[in-house]
């Protein structure tokens, strides 16, 4: 985007206002500027934060503000300015700047270790591509593999959630089963509410937003908001790694529509044509599909593994040089 006649931002926190992702906030670290339904904050003093002072400012805007808002009560400036969060101070009253920093590199340390234990056990510290693989991702990349097109219809059964909870009646709370609504974020899961288990949607599903077209591989059964089809795959091969193709490549095809169409009905979901792998005989390849994703992944976690390795090194030479 041009910068001629635009205000552009820098180490400020942005807001989202409207839509599902009404309150929003993230920590924007490089140049930005923003557009309609959206704007920044910043602290008046910023001269003692550091970026992990501010990454701890967003964990407590995003607590205290965060579900208070909804698509009908938008977090516009003049509503959330208002509102109380919580942060540490000195005993002199003021903004414990140094407690936020020491705070988000222990916790960082923690994820590191965390993440560390987990691509060991899950074996995902190991990246290296086996030679299939290499050859599908190789193939894909050059335009030569072998793809068929189908109705979302024709590979999944579209319902209507069992039951549409109001986000502006739901208790959202820290323990539950999920509650997907119609956000970008966090795989849709705007929090987790107790409701009558016998409304509960089918795990191992996608949940489809109709005005947002927003799609997500649902791993556990859930509870879902206004405006949420359930896409209840029709073949055995399905799980979390297929289900990635298919949310890439219905996401693909439902780019050229535009937001808030009415066209995310039943029928023009049904109907949507998508584009996978398939065999010769035009049969849906799941096999070549997994391979791919998997390859993907794995390049994923190559940079992870890197990334991880290197703070680890940072920190082992921090605590040395003490």
């Amino acid at each position: 985007m041009p910068k001629v006649g635009a205000t552009v931002f820098k180490n400020v926190i942005s807001v989202s206002a409207n839509g599902a992702n009404t309150g929003a906030m993230f920590y924007q670290t490089h140049p930005f500027t923003v557009l309609q339904d959206a704007y920044v904050i910043d602290l008046i003093d910023k001269s003692k934060a550091s970026d992990m002072a501010y990454l701890y400012l967003v964990g407590a805007l995003q607590k205290s503000i965060r579900f208070n808002f909804s698509w009908t009560n938008k977090a516009g400036w003049e509503r959330i300015k208002g509102e109380k969060i919580t942060l540490p101070v000195d005993k002199n009253g003021l903004l414990a700047f140094d407690y936020m920093e020491a705070y988000i590199k222990e916790l960082e340390a923690e994820r590191i270790k965390e993440l560390e234990a987990y691509l060991v056990a899950t074996g995902l510290n190991d990246y290296v591509l086996s030679a299939e693989e290499a050859k599908v991702l190789d193939n894909f990349k050059n335009g030569n593999s072998m793809w068929g097109e189908f109705s979302i219809g024709e590979l999944f059964k579209v319902t209507t959630s069992k039951k549409r909870f109001d986000a502006n009646k739901v208790t959202i709370q820290e323990k539950g089963y999920p509650y997907i609504a119609r956000t970008s974020l966090n795989n849709g899961v705007r929090g987790y509410i107790k409701e009558d288990t016998k409304y509960l949607n089918e795990a191992n599903t996608i949940s489809f937003g109709q005005d947002t077209a927003t799609m997500f591989y649902q791993e556990e059964q859930y509870f879902t908001g206004d405006k949420i089809k359930i896409l209840t795959p029709e073949f055995d091969e399905f799980d979390e790694i297929i289900a990635q193709f298919f949310i890439t490549s219905m996401s693909k095809s439902f780019s050229t529509f535009t937001w808030g169409s009415s066209s995310y009905n039943m029928k023009i979901i049904n109907s949507q044509k998508i584009r996978i792998f398939a065999y010769p005989d035009g049969q849906p390849d799941y096999e070549r599909m997994h391979v791919l994703i998997r390859s993907l992944e794995k390049l994923v976690i190559k940079g992870v593994v890197e990334w991880k390795n290197k703070q680890i090194k940072a920190t082992r030479d921090v605590v040395n040089s003490d």
